[in-house]
């Protein structure tokens, strides 16, 4: 079984990455070079979450083997009687263990790919992706012109720091020394980041389950996202007609024997079906444009229109979309609620689905089973399941807090991990690092999923998620994902920088470099930053992020507001008249 773990897991990690990009992404429409960008940034970084449990249970058996080969008796030829010390190391390979000197080559090939990815070719394919730019070439050099700042700055603060270092006599840092130092730069920008997304989703993901459970919560939630998705998509809508006015004066302006109608035709292709219809050039007209003295857009004119076309067309289409879900969503949930005092306990259903079921489906998941499940037992499962992630919670704030104390070890993660290293039973440490970092991720990563920067960064479902918001979101998880395991091996003290130990590090530690060269990133802000976790759960459970968005003018759902209560009986209005 040497290697297969690290080979299964991954398969298995590629088919979860593309299964979530799916989901948010449209691969028929979407440029390829999108499609694989976020693929490979979403798969390096679940990938890491899934091995690291791996590399710590090898560690755990070589720091085992290395400690029986230490305490071995040496050999002595003299007739004197020695008396056989029993075993104290157990070792033991596990099932899941890999050879030595892959781990480390993996996470080299893994860490500085996704770095490449985070800070050069994911912002320059942005930048390509949302130019509106009628050629390569010009998408290319638009997305330079927009990159250069970014990455000017970093060029800028690296020279000044190798200057510092040039004319300092007192410093002689290596090349292994600098490429610390830029790893660290890089974690600390992402831990800055982390600590404020886990203390949202260390509260908000237990609460929305427990919300859940609350009979007519979501209906009522609902019912106010109808309302606000109603003003998004009129607002849509509108632009839409603002912009397919511009392109309709363009395109009357602009004849078939203008150079520039190539760019017209292609802002065309971009229209909807019906516009395109109403805008068809009128092929008889032969004027010749440089008779006449009117005046034309410019090229650079167009590019700014194309850019609004895709833009506005996108955010269009993804406003009818999610309205459609939003109001299937609301019938049912309206069925959930009228079925609730059904006698017959059969689950009856409004609308059915136009959609035909699964035989297999419908023979299992019958309509007395969906009775149970949606008005008995799903909200007593919500509710457990949101008391089990509390406990989580509380326990990663404790270690949060605690981890820097070796003596006596205070953080839960470090405890069950030398509790079951000492038996050396790797499917329990596997199994514990798997939970721990994967709960950990959950949090991380669902935060990076719901939230919203305006209409800029908005990852939807059911494929319409734009390419700049895969691309931002590929950005977020490969500068998250490092810190996030550095974090994780600090909670379990498998970092020797936490546990002060002479130990073997782990390979991912191996790989990150000693943190002595930066001593006060290393003894001060990895230790003291995550801290400010609890006031972030704090805040986050009195919900003041939330309160604080209200009183700028943006409704969040709120069942002590007035506004909130408004909105909620417009949307239900909207869902009945949905209904006709």
């Amino acid at each position: 079984m040497s290697g297969a773990a690290l080979g299964l897991e991954i398969v298995f990690v590629f088919f979860l990455a593309l299964f979530l990009l799916h989901r948010y992404g449209d691969f028929k429409k979407q440029h390829r070079l999108v499609i694989v960008g976020t693929l490979l940034a979403w798969y390096l970084c679940f990938l890491i979450v899934f091995i690291l449990p791996l590399d710590v249970s090898t560690t755990i058996y070589n720091r085992c083997r290395h400690a029986a080969a230490n305490s071995s008796p040496p050999e002595n030829n003299s007739t004197a009687i020695v008396t056989p010390v029993p075993s104290q190391h157990p070792c033991f390979k596990p099932w899941s263990y890999i050879p030595d000197g892959i781990m480390p080559i993996f996470w080299r090939v893994v860490y500085w790919t996704s770095q490449f990815l985070t800070w050069i070719l994911l912002p320059f394919m942005q930048s390509y992706a949302r130019s509106g730019g009628f050629s390569i070439t010009g998408k290319i050099k638009t997305a330079l012109i927009e990159n250069a700042i970014y990455y000017g700055t970093y060029l800028l603060i690296f020279g000044a720091f190798l200057i510092y270092v040039a004319v300092n006599p007192r410093l002689h840092l290596e090349w292994n020394q600098l490429q610390t130092i830029g790893i660290a730069a890089a974690n600390t920008w992402g831990l800055f980041l982390l600590v404020l997304l886990l203390g949202y989703g260390l509260v908000e993901i237990p609460r929305s389950y427990w919300n859940g459970a609350k009979r007519g919560y979501l209906l009522m939630k609902t019912y106010f996202k109808a309302a606000k998705l109603m003003t998004e998509k009129a607002d849509a809508e509108e632009n839409l007609e603002d912009v397919m006015e511009e392109v309709r004066k363009v395109n009357e302006s602009i004849k078939y024997n203008h150079p520039l109608r190539k760019c017209v035709d292609t802002i065309l292709k971009k229209c909807p079906t019906e516009y395109q219809e109403k805008m068809g050039r009128n092929m008889d007209d032969y004027e010749d444009f440089d008779e006449k003295h009117n005046t034309y857009p410019s090229e650079k004119s167009l590019v700014k229109l194309h850019k609004q076309v895709i833009y506005s067309v996108q955010r269009h289409r993804r406003t009818q979309v999610q309205w459609q879900i939003l109001l299937e969503q609301a019938f049912y949930l309206e069925d959930v609620a009228k079925n609730e005092t059904s006698a017959t306990h059969q689950f009856v259903h409004t609308f059915q689905s136009p959609e035909p079921e699964n035989r297999f489906i419908q023979y299992f998941y019958n309509p007395t089973v969906e009775w149970y499940w949606e008005c008995l037992l799903r909200p007593w499962f919500y509710r457990i399941l949101a008391v089990v992630l509390s406990i989580f919670s509380v326990i990663v704030v404790w270690s949060e807090c605690t981890f820097f104390s070796t003596t006596p070890v205070l953080s839960l993660f470090a405890v069950f991990i030398q509790l079951a290293e000492r038996t050396y039973n790797y499917i329990y440490i596997e199994i514990a690092c798997f939970l721990s970092i994967f709960f950990l991720s959950i949090c991380v990563y669902s935060t990076v999923f719901r939230i919203r920067v305006f209409n800029y960064y908005y990852l939807a479902s059911h494929h319409q998620t734009d390419a700049y918001s895969l691309l931002f979101s590929g950005m977020l998880f490969c500068r998250l994902t490092p810190p996030l395991c550095l974090n994780f091996l600090g909670l379990t003290h498998m970092d020797s920088s936490i546990s002060h130990k002479n130990t073997q590090p782990t390979a991912y530690t191996s790989i990150m470099g000693s943190m002595k060269v930066l001593s006060f990133i290393a003894d001060g802000f990895y230790i003291y930053y995550p801290m400010l976790v609890v006031i972030l759960c704090i805040a986050t459970y009195f919900s003041l992020g939330t309160r604080c968005l209200n009183l700028l003018g943006f409704q969040q759902f709120m069942g002590d507001n007035d506004m909130t209560s408004d909105l909620v009986d417009e949307g239900k209005e909207l869902i009945r008249r949905g209904k006709i």
